[in-house]
């Protein structure tokens, strides 16, 4: 099975880079990425081939050629609100993960479905209010978007997950690998880490189990899974929250 990944130098996306080199029904490992991944070049695992990629917005032939045959996605790049402006956030957030959605459904195999999986986030809403964040007006209108293409193209299987505290703290193999945290998100995790993992596990997003699941997504292994009281539905797409997550993957009661 061939699938693509994008994020993959991040916290979320070196977990499902981990994961879908120990998956061995992963036959080819297509990265997108900006700039080289430490991760892939250490593994030195032929499946893998990372495309260096400058324009997230745009998908021509030559690219498109590398990617064909492919049947997933997990499409895990993003970047903080506090990182940059609004504009730039709704282009790295939302434009980049459409014009991809839209390029990616020419893939597969002839009417084979195409699974994206988008890194949403908890907090998202696609009701927002007048207070809502920026974050959570911005990923909640990519997958009203992204469940509209769905609806349009019942061929490509788009679905959201919203994890929470994602949580490197006992996933051994990315940590030479993950980004360096700013100093306010390394104080709060330090502060909040042990209280969410002990007393609050509703929250917490192990990157281990996480990177295994979303995986998991992008191959279709839960189809037949997505239509519970805890995941939400817009018509056929469904976005699950992080207690979906952590229910489908096993996680409650551990």
């Amino acid at each position: 099975m061939h699938l693509i990944l994008t994020g993959a130098t991040g916290l979320v996306g070196s977990g499902v880079l981990d994961a879908m080199i120990k998956m061995k029904d992963v036959t080819k490992i297509s990265i997108l990425s900006r700039r080289p991944v430490r991760m892939a070049e250490d593994v030195k695992d032929p499946r893998i081939n990372v495309i260096i990629h400058k324009d997230f917005e745009k998908y021509d032939s030559e690219l498109l050629s590398q990617l064909k045959g492919a049947t997933g996605c997990v499409w895990a790049l993003g970047i903080s609100q506090t990182q940059v402006g609004k504009d730039e956030y709704v282009k790295i957030t939302k434009d980049y993960a459409l014009a991809a959605s839209r390029a990616f459904q020419t893939l597969p195999p002839e009417q084979e479905p195409f699974n994206f999986v988008y890194v949403s986030g908890e907090g998202a809403t696609t009701k927002p209010g007048r207070f809502s964040a920026i974050f959570a007006r911005v990923k909640g209108e990519t997958e009203l978007t992204l469940a509209e293409m769905r609806k349009t193209n019942p061929l490509f299987h788009a679905s959201s997950v919203r994890p929470a505290f994602i949580d490197a703290a006992k996933h051994d193999a990315i940590k030479p690998y993950i980004p360096v945290q700013t100093l306010p998100i390394r104080a709060s995790t330090t502060l909040l880490g042990p209280a969410i993992r002990c007393a609050a596990q509703s929250y917490w997003s192990p990157t281990y189990e996480l990177g295994n699941f979303l995986t998991s997504m992008a191959m279709g292994r839960y189809k037949d899974q997505l239509k519970a009281k805890d995941i939400q539905m817009i018509g056929e797409f469904p976005i699950l929250e992080n207690s979906a997550f952590r229910r489908l993957a096993g996680l409650d009661g551990k």
